[in-house]
């Protein structure tokens, strides 16, 4: 069994845009209100209240420009929010939709075909990590199963290097 950790979205990436950085498509985040839930926050995973203000703008979740690299549509809160800590557990985001979509991508950051599934809520984490179990998935992204939307990525939790002591030397 291979143990995954839910990741939100950089904070370096928020607090970017939080500054008056631009998207990924050199434009300005426009500012909206929040109407209710259907606006999750991809910094804390978490439904942005309705009468909150939220940014909405293009965001491509890759180091890279290349033709797997997907841009898309996500919300952030206006104001800072803690970055999702809670790891190992299906964050909130997640649990407003019976179904996403979950896709697996190499280390070269290009979808390994015949991974992508719209997975039942529930099973998101028990098919991530039978995908992450494979060699050649390095990281899995949840979408929209509706828009594909990024919604997180789910990463493999590394164990910690094994440091030498010399104490059975």
């Amino acid at each position: 069994m291979t143990a995954i950790r839910f990741a939100a979205m950089p904070t370096t990436d928020a607090r970017a845009l939080w500054s008056g950085g631009r998207d990924a498509y050199d434009r300005l985040p426009e500012t909206m209100v929040s109407d209710g839930p259907g606006h999750p926050c991809r910094h804390c995973l978490r439904n942005i209240d309705e009468g909150e203000e939220l940014l909405v703008f293009a965001y491509r979740p890759f180091p890279e420009l290349q033709p797997y690299a997907e841009t898309g549509p996500i919300f952030l809160h206006k104001q800072p929010c803690p970055r999702y800590a809670a790891e190992e557990i299906l964050p909130p985001v997640l649990t407003t939709s019976r179904d996403f979509i979950v896709r697996g991508y190499g280390e070269n950051n290009r979808i390994v075909y015949g991974t992508g599934a719209v997975t039942d809520t529930p099973d998101i984490p028990a098919y991530a990590e039978t995908l992450l179990a494979r060699p050649e998935i390095a990281y899995v992204h949840v979408r929209s199963a509706r828009n594909n939307c990024f919604q997180c990525r789910i990463d493999k939790v590394k164990a910690p290097a094994l440091v030498e002591t010399g104490a059975l030397a």
